[in-house]
């Protein structure tokens, strides 16, 4: 009898172990898939580990050895936006593709987001996780500057990333803007010299990268962002602006903000023709599929629609709506696109709880850093595609790491209410 309950003992003890093992694996794992979310020739890599972390998660919570948290306010909105998605394959203009496009860009990352917050729910992850992405930026910044004007030779007056196929001039920007962003709060926030002095080079790396592609989006969204997120700290928001004027003034980016540069901007004569998509669909859209512009749509038809006045900047026409809100519009309809507003809002609302009813100054902080993040994010959404697996990457990760606050916010508010009790 004692022979058996030691046996039993024995093997739940074992069993324990292996599953004690499996789920510290997964921040790990989740690790190296942010981490090598900027790097071309890496799909292999990213795609093992996500999806060995989805099988361990799943066997964990079969077995009941973890549990997924699904305490979040965006539960509902996500799961509206999944099923009206999921329906818009019915009428959509290209079925096959939008079935693939609502696993492969919407569930996909849903699943990210709730392992994100359930396993790095803690603030030491979170922070842990903060520089994942700052050293993963700064690796791809260094090194992509060294490959594009030292090895390739380019002028320094040559935008950065000009002809990358993987993350083209216009994506580099949010990889680096949130990185950047990241660093700044942490040299604000962490006491360590050693630490500050390795994430000013980091932050001088990523500014580099971000200023030499002379994207406007991202400089704006630096600017207002960084702006928010200093807000309080007046000698590091002077230093941060004037730095930055300084650059726009010395550098060819001035040129890009030129009346003509915007005023014949390719994007207008473009998003007048999704307007024009829109009034055709504008209910339901023309189904998930983040590919089908072009191809089962004529543009040109939409074009000829457009005022004489737009028509005559001459641009090419583009596949992409290069702003978040029109790519919804036009893919779900309206109805898409108010629940994906509701969707900002509720994180809006999340990250405003994190910074006005924080119970700790670290709340507080990095609650402020993370609502600087979204808008930078959003920003540049606005004028840049958003929906690859790069920028869908960062989105979520962001989401996530807003609503990890919001929940240790909700934790310490009920654990001082029952203390109170």
């Amino acid at each position: 009898m004692i022979n058996k309950t030691k046996t039993k003992s024995t093997s739940s003890n074992n069993e324990f172990k292996i599953f004690d093992f499996l789920n510290k694996s997964v921040p790990l794992l989740l690790g190296v898939f942010i981490f090598f979310n900027p790097f071309p020739h890496t799909t292999a890599i990213k795609e093992i580990s996500f999806y060995l972390s989805v099988v361990i998660v799943a066997v964990s919570v079969l077995f009941k050895k973890t549990v997924i948290s699904l305490k979040t306010p965006l539960l509902v909105p996500f799961g509206l936006f999944i099923l009206w998605s999921f329906l818009s394959i019915f009428w959509a203009l290209n079925v096959k593709n939008s079935i693939h496009d609502f696993y492969s860009h919407l569930i996909r990352y849903i699943i990210l987001y709730f392992i994100l917050t359930s396993f790095f729910n803690s603030k030491k992850r979170l922070v842990c996780l903060s520089w994942i992405i700052i050293i993963s930026s700064t690796v791809f910044s260094v090194g992509g500057l060294i490959y594009y004007y030292l090895i390739l030779n380019n002028s320094i007056s040559v935008r950065f990333a000009t002809g990358f196929t993987h993350i083209p001039t216009n994506f580099v920007g949010f990889i680096t803007s949130f990185a950047i962003l990241l660093t700044l709060h942490n040299i604000l926030t962490d006491n360590h010299l050693y630490h500050r002095l390795f994430l000013i080079i980091c932050l001088f790396s990523l500014s580099s990268a971000t200023l030499l592609t002379q994207t406007r989006s991202s400089f704006i969204a630096l600017l207002i962002a960084g702006g928010i997120m200093l807000i309080n700290n007046k000698k590091s928001i002077f230093i941060f602006t004037l730095i930055f004027l300084i650059i726009f003034v010395a550098t060819p980016l001035k040129k890009r903000f030129s009346l003509d540069n915007i005023v014949h901007n390719e994007r207008i004569p473009n998003y007048f023709i999704m307007y024009e998509i829109i009034k055709s669909h504008p209910v339901i859209g023309i189904g998930f599929g983040n590919e089908i512009y072009s191809k089962d749509i004529n543009l040109k038809d939409y074009r000829k629609k457009i005022p004489a006045k737009i028509k005559s900047i001459q641009a090419p026409i583009l596949a992409d709506p290069h702003n978040m809100l029109f790519s919804v519009a036009v893919r779900l309809g309206l109805v898409g696109l108010s629940i994906f507003l509701s969707i900002i809002f509720v994180i809006g609302k999340m990250c405003l709880r994190s910074i006005k009813e924080a119970k700790d100054a670290f709340i507080k902080n990095w609650g402020r850093c993370m609502g600087s993040a979204f808008i930078g994010f959003f920003i540049i959404g606005i004028f840049e595609p958003s929906f690859s697996h790069l920028q869908e990457t960062v989105f979520f990760t962001i989401l996530s790491m807003i609503t990890i606050l919001w929940q240790l916010n909700e934790d310490s508010v009920i654990g001082s209410e029952r203390f109170n009790v």
